[in-house]
């Protein structure tokens, strides 16, 4: 999921749970660790391939966790021990001591919630790496869900305005308010998570009711729509092709286009060479339906850049996951930023290596 939900489930899982009254940091805590798995943006400092490798691997394995949930809380007792320092050079009362095995438990409790929502969406996770590298995808939720950002934040919204009417009504705020809004706003996640999981189910049965060009279905795969839980990005693998369509299960119907038929691509020399290079074991690694294709040489498909001679001799092989080949809310971003091109020489080496339209230097 995007940080703000992993944000937002982080401070919720502390109100509801009641953690400000168990530990000092608590709340804080919460916040930090759901969405710490995601440090692994620092990657992006060696290139977007390298990021690309090692995003949602170790930091969202489940051997890391303890370790992650240490080093953030022993950031804090660092920081706790520098106040407590401070204040006593001033006389201060020292505060309560802090119970920190149990502020310990509240982080993990708080990155677990980062990899579970991780999982719900079609990206996926590897939560056994490096042991077992398999990518697990819940295809619950898009990546960006404005239901869940909007029962969330009322969750934490809500009872700071009503501390606001308790002020003007000379009303006493109660300790810890919102803990009951919290929790039902995580109640109402897993509900959703399971309402969504009946109706891809249902897609499901959609689907295998249809009857495909090209033969019996051998895998497909049922992508999420933000908001909408009715409408599905279906994508089928035939022994002769790929095909696209949309399923809405209100209505029980499955509608694809022609033109989103797409015969399996044919192996050349550049494909082979593009699928043994750094570029495409890292793409092929993560893909579940890629679409391997030499369009053709750089010249022909990228007029746009002017390349040099040498480059525009070179063929552009392009890689694309059919999952992310679909409009939403009338952008197609995520296909653009999850594929990738591979650019051949005649000697089937890599010369050039782009993710997102972003060059990797040194992937050759």
């Amino acid at each position: 999921m995007e940080p703000v939900t992993h944000l937002l489930t982080g401070a919720c899982l502390s109100r509801a749970f009641g953690f400000p009254a168990r530990a000092r940091y608590a709340t804080a805590a919460c916040v930090i660790a759901a969405e710490l798995p995601d440090a692994d943006f620092v990657y992006r400092l060696g290139g977007p391939l390298v990021y690309f490798q090692h995003h949602r691997g170790w930091t969202h394995a489940l051997w890391s966790l303890p370790l992650q949930a240490a080093l953030l809380v022993g950031v804090f007792y660092g920081l706790h021990a520098t106040r407590r320092t401070w204040k006593k050079r001033r006389s201060v009362e020292e505060p309560a001591p802090t119970r920190w095995l149990m502020l310990s438990g509240m982080a993990l409790l708080a990155l677990l919630s980062h990899l579970l929502l991780d999982w719900t969406n079609n990206y996926g996770i590897r939560p056994f790496a490096p042991f077992n590298p398999r990518w697990y995808a819940g295809e619950l939720v898009y990546i960006v869900e404005p239901l869940l950002l909007l029962v969330l934040s009322l969750a934490l919204l809500l009872p700071f305005l009503f501390s606001l009417v308790h002020r003007e009504m000379g009303i006493r705020r109660p300790r810890y308010q919102g803990r009951a809004l919290s929790a039902a706003a995580l109640v109402m996640m897993v509900g959703l998570w399971g309402y969504r999981g009946s109706q891809r189910d249902d897609a499901a049965t959609v689907v295998d009711a249809h009857e495909f060009r090209g033969g019996r279905i051998m895998r497909r795969s049922l992508n999420p729509y933000p908001i909408d839980p009715y409408r599905w990005h279906v994508v089928v693998e035939t022994p002769e092709n790929f095909q696209i369509g949309t399923v809405d299960t209100r209505q029980g119907l499955f509608e694809t286009d022609p033109q989103q038929i797409y015969a399996k691509p044919q192996v050349t020399l550049a494909t082979l060479a593009a699928k043994q290079s750094w570029l495409g074991e890292v793409y092929l690694d993560w893909s579940k339906f890629p679409l391997v294709v030499d369009e053709g040489t750089v010249g022909e498909t990228h007029p746009e850049l002017s390349p040099t001679p040498a480059e525009a001799a070179l063929r552009n092989v392009v890689f694309s996951d059919l999952r992310f080949r679909y409009d939403v809310l009338g952008l197609r971003s995520s296909s653009n930023v999850l594929s990738a091109e591979a650019w051949v020489d005649a000697n089937r080496r890599v010369q050039e290596a782009f993710l997102g339209g972003a060059e990797q230097v040194g992937a050759h």
